[in-house]
């Protein structure tokens, strides 16, 4: 199975990009891991919150395969813990998936056609992040997940 991260926008902070760096690289070792950087769109200005959503939403839906499963991360997306989560991605390996694609969306959330075509949403937490932080954390979750999954003394219960 593949694994690949959809962001919208850039990492400005060089401190977090560096570490989002640092665990990408260690994930390489358990998975064929991609971060991929959807760029801001440009002259947003005179767009609405839902005209943003929908032009960040086909950026998103032009990069999917058929065979690519979509995974959103939002707020009202099941909560897993560490071992949890490395348990869902047990089960998306046994199925054969080729690869999950994982979607943290631009500030306004999903469009509704995003919303339609995804097969499930995640939550990392009931807190609001930034979007940037979230990247590092998800990053670290994948990167713990194959940990535990492969019995590494990297994750404490």
């Amino acid at each position: 199975m593949n694994i690949k991260l959809l962001c919208i926008g850039k990492t400005d902070d060089r401190n977090l990009d560096e570490l989002i760096s640092v665990y990408s690289k260690r994930l390489g070792f358990y998975i064929n891991f991609e971060l991929e950087i959807i760029p801001d769109l440009k002259k947003t200005k005179n767009l609405s919150e839902e005209q943003q959503k929908e032009k960040e939403g086909q950026l998103i839906l032009d990069r999917l395969t058929p065979q690519d499963q979509l995974i959103l991360l939002d707020e009202k997306g099941k909560e897993h813990t560490s071992i949890g989560f490395s348990e869902y991605l047990q089960k998306k390996m046994n199925s054969g998936l080729k690869t999950l694609v994982l979607v943290i969306g631009g500030p306004y959330g999903f469009s509704t056609e995003v919303y339609n075509k995804a097969q499930g949403k995640v939550a990392l937490s009931k807190m609001t992040f930034s979007h940037q932080m979230i990247r590092l954390f998800m990053v670290e979750q994948l990167y713990r997940s194959f940990t535990i999954l492969r019995n590494e003394p990297y994750h404490h219960e």
